[in-house]
């Protein structure tokens, strides 16, 4: 009696154990599926994010010129992988707006200017549909560069942008 009762609470105290292989390998295989996808989604946000940059008013987090086509292809980008992942049954995702600036300037500066220009392109992403709770702004400053060193100003105009992705 005493070992079915020691086998019994070890099997409810390590649920892995008890959980037969094939349901094991199911989680594996889904966990593996939901990787990929995230990878995919997100290749295709950054490179959508590349090709719709909106300019800014220098050292400002207002938006220079006339984005409305950009911000629609973004917003149609983040609404098309939203239906991606729901379609493959994901939940819990985040999408993230991330802000980044070049090495000019001091870095506390950077950091905040890339948090206020990530969270207008956030507000932007929500007036044409995406919902508040799917989506977050995070400002990078100049940790991230995409080109290193950034001395010239084409350099410098590479590392200032903003980045779209999934996070799940």
């Amino acid at each position: 009696m005493k070992s079915t009762l020691l086998v019994l609470a070890l099997s409810l105290s390590v649920p892995a154990l008890a959980q037969n292989p094939w349901d094991l390998g199911k989680k594996v295989a889904g966990s593996a599926a939901t990787q990929q996808l995230e990878k995919e989604i997100n290749k295709r946000l950054l490179a959508e994010g590349r090709k719709n940059q909106c300019s800014f008013k220098s050292d400002s987090d207002q938006l220079a010129g006339n984005c409305d086509g950009k911000l629609k292809n973004l917003s149609n980008a983040l609404i098309n992988a939203k239906k991606k992942l729901n379609d493959a049954g994901v939940q819990n995702f985040k999408f993230e707006i991330s802000g980044h600036t070049d090495s000019s300037g001091a870095a506390d500066h950077n950091k905040d200017l890339s948090a206020r220009r990530a969270a207008t392109i956030v507000k932007e992403m929500k007036a044409r549909g995406i919902s508040d709770g799917e989506i977050i702004s995070v400002g990078r400053g100049s940790e991230q560069m995409l080109v290193k060193p950034d001395n010239t100003k084409a350099k410098k105009a590479q590392n200032r942008r903003y980045e779209l992705q999934v996070r799940l």
